[in-house]
């Protein structure tokens, strides 16, 4: 069956009549998780079960932000708290193994979490490289500020993801460290040179090219492209994402509704995909919005396809772990106790 190049949202806890139609007649690739979508794990399981019977697809991606941190759609009282990525990078500092070890099985323990909801694609690890001056959006969901380092981490992080059977999107490409505004606010502008962004920005992505999918980064690059973000940028994408960094998963847009982005939702939607994205984010579970995105994708074909079909492929079955003990050896590496319950 024939999908359409978006991601879309819901509004709500529970699929609405009108939403369960649009999905129907729609028939989005995948969707995606917010916390105003989720209650307690029946609930959210329940919604994740609805959206694939609506869609016909028992195997449709279901997708999340949950990096811990800042950024977790999945909380207490229900759910585990996990820390920032930047936790990482300092343990990593004090101990390699110890810091990698801990980036493992934190992504290893949020896998398991997704898993048992029905969830399997989670939108980690950032590749970011946060530069002084940045704004914060950020922050400390970065690794570290040395591209080996941030690469090295998240490396661990995916390995951890795929452990527990959940596929990987690698964010913000080409990078979303140097942003001076907060993207869902207004577009930033990097104007550092080309081979600045190479030696940093662009040098923590490399070692990440073989991730199956990866999310791009609303961000004007002016040596590059003085106009256009990375997003709605062809230059960018052929020559630096697929180019420079060599990415060859599927790329999607981040979310098409954010403010860094101008025009209607259907002139935004035509220019993400006329620059080369494989699919289309929309994230705020606005109904009206979400009709203009489905009116402005292509059914998913050709490079896309074979693209979204190779990412997942790749999704393995969950490995057995002892999760208790996984945790405890978390709370022992981390000194404290963030992934208990």
């Amino acid at each position: 069956m024939s999908v359409r190049a978006f991601i879309t949202g819901a509004s709500g806890l529970s699929l609405t009549a009108e939403e369960r139609e649009f999905l129907r007649v729609e028939r989005p690739w995948g969707f995606i998780l917010f916390r105003r979508n989720v209650d307690n794990p029946l609930q959210v399981a329940r919604l994740v079960q609805d959206f694939r019977e609506t869609v016909g697809d028992s195997d449709a991606p279901v997708l999340i932000d949950q990096e811990g941190g800042r950024v977790q759609r999945l909380g207490p009282p229900h759910w585990p708290v996990y820390p920032p990525g930047a936790m990482f990078g300092a343990l990593y500092d004090r101990d390699r193994a110890a810091g990698l070890r801990a980036a493992r099985l934190s992504a290893q323990l949020i896998a398991a979490d997704l898993a048992d909801l029905g969830i399997t694609v989670d939108c980690l690890p950032l590749a970011d490289v946060p530069a002084s001056g940045a704004d914060a959006v950020i922050g400390d969901r970065a690794y570290g500020a040395d591209p080996d380092k941030v690469a090295t981490i998240a490396r661990a992080v995916t390995e951890g993801l795929e452990q527990g059977g959940v596929l990987p999107v690698l964010k913000h490409i080409p990078g979303h460290g140097r942003a001076t505004a907060d993207t869902h606010h207004r577009l930033p502008i990097v104007n550092n040179s080309k081979a600045d962004l190479e030696a940093v920005d662009f040098a923590a992505f490399k070692p990440l090219a073989d991730l199956p999918m990866a999310m791009t980064a609303h961000v004007v690059f002016s040596a590059i492209d003085p106009t256009q973000p990375a997003t709605t940028s062809a230059t960018i994408i052929e020559q630096v994402i697929r180019g420079t960094i060599g990415f060859q998963g599927l790329l999607m847009s981040d979310d098409v509704s954010m403010n860094a982005l101008t025009g209607s939702i259907a002139e935004r939607t035509r220019a993400i995909v006329s620059a080369g994205c494989d699919m289309v984010l929309h994230c705020n579970g606005n109904l009206d919005e979400m009709r203009q995105v489905a009116g402005e994708t292509p059914e998913l074909s050709g490079k896309a396809l074979d693209r979204a079909r190779r990412a997942l492929a790749s999704r393995k079955p969950p490995q057995p772990f002892d999760r208790e003990a996984a945790r405890a050896e978390f709370d022992a590496l981390t000194g404290a106790g963030a992934a208990g319950a």
